[in-house]
């Protein structure tokens, strides 16, 4: 964590209670004007102190469930135009995340010009469901909080950025951190997703131990991947750069036995292919929606019930990382893979 941070708001440190909580009458909105690009200005001004004219995505997210935001969602998430392309096939866990929505270059590692990353904290000064770190290495960080709360992180004092931030009508303030720091030292165990891991896959995919590949690209997305013998290799160069990857065991041909299974209560994915060898589809459902949800699982070739959410024992906090095993994905680092008790560990 770089040496220097400052919490940048538009909330006068005069307006504070004893616990530091903002008092005042300001919107807790962005105006989508003159201040939310006086935030815009302030990080660009912390960035040229800093010697930064590129940053790298980190832990990128999008809404899986619900919109949380204190602003109307948008499609896209804020991120159109942002990113060259858009990643087929993908699925959120609820299902509601269309495969357009997400570009294929939002992932973890991505490295984003400064234009590019103003962009991303205007997005998410806005509420509008796209949600990351922005950072190079310990050098310089840029994390956006709740109601306009933003920190800026660098290496230097970047005393004429401060400066130029009071001019905008904003108020830099210094802190020992940022409270969206990555915490790191846990007892999460980290596995980089190396050659051992899907030599060891394509083995358990023979042995007819596995059959799923979970592909989280980002927080809140992710895509279903059928594995069959000789296919390992072709799925392995589909999975995005730093991807999370959980390995589950393939889908059932008894279709309605699987139907059969639904629990009384609580939620569960349903995952299903329409056709074999054909993209697998997975949703939410509960006690109230899946009755209607199993009309159309009723015509499927293949199915299957799991735990949801199967990776919420698993949130990866990069650099630390859950047991996990992955390749390394397209330009990009080592994939990330977290165990569900059918990996090759």
């Amino acid at each position: 964590m770089p040496a220097f941070i400052h919490r940048v708001t538009k909330y006068g440190p005069a307006h504070r209670d004893e616990q530091g909580h903002h008092t005042g009458p300001e919107d807790t909105l962005s105006d989508h004007g003159e201040v939310e690009a006086a935030y815009l200005r302030a990080v660009a001004a912390f960035a040229e102190d800093s010697g930064v004219d590129r940053l790298t995505v980190r832990e990128p997210q999008v809404p899986s469930l619900a919109h949380f935001g204190a602003e109307p969602p948008v499609d896209g998430f804020g991120l159109a135009g942002l990113f060259p392309s858009v990643r087929q096939g993908s699925r959120a866990s609820s299902g509601e995340v269309s495969p357009d929505q997400v570009p294929e270059g939002f992932h973890d590692g991505a490295v984003v010009s400064l234009d590019v990353a103003l962009e991303l904290v205007r997005a998410m000064l806005r509420d509008n469901g796209a949600w990351c770190r922005l950072e190079v290495e310990d050098r310089f960080t840029v994390h956006v909080g709740w109601d306009q709360y933003l920190y800026i992180g660098s290496d230097r004092p970047c005393e004429r950025a401060s400066a130029r931030t009071r001019r905008l009508g904003l108020f830099p303030e210094r802190l020992d951190s940022s409270p969206y720091a990555v915490e790191t030292g846990g007892e999460d165990v980290q596995r980089p997703a190396d050659e051992a891991f899907w030599a060891g896959l394509g083995r358990m995919v023979r042995a007819c131990r596995a059959g799923m590949l979970e592909e989280m690209y980002v927080e809140g997305a992710s895509r279903w991947h059928s594995l069959s013998r000789g296919g390992v290799g072709a799925v392995r160069a589909r999975i995005a750069p730093r991807a999370r990857l959980a390995v589950w065991p393939g889908l059932s041909s008894d279709v309605d036995a699987v139907l059969s299974a639904f629990p009384a209560d609580g939620t569960v994915e349903c995952l299903w292919q329409d056709v074999e060898g054909g993209p697998v589809h997975s949703a939410l459902a509960d006690e109230d929606t899946f009755p209607g949800l199993a009309g159309r699982m009723s015509a499927a070739v293949a199915a299957s019930l799991l735990p949801w959410p199967p990776m919420s024992a698993f949130r990866c906090s990069p650099p630390s990382c859950p047991i996990a095993t992955g390749s390394y994905g397209p330009g990009g680092g080592p994939s990330r893979c977290l165990p569900t008790g059918t990996g090759p560990c």
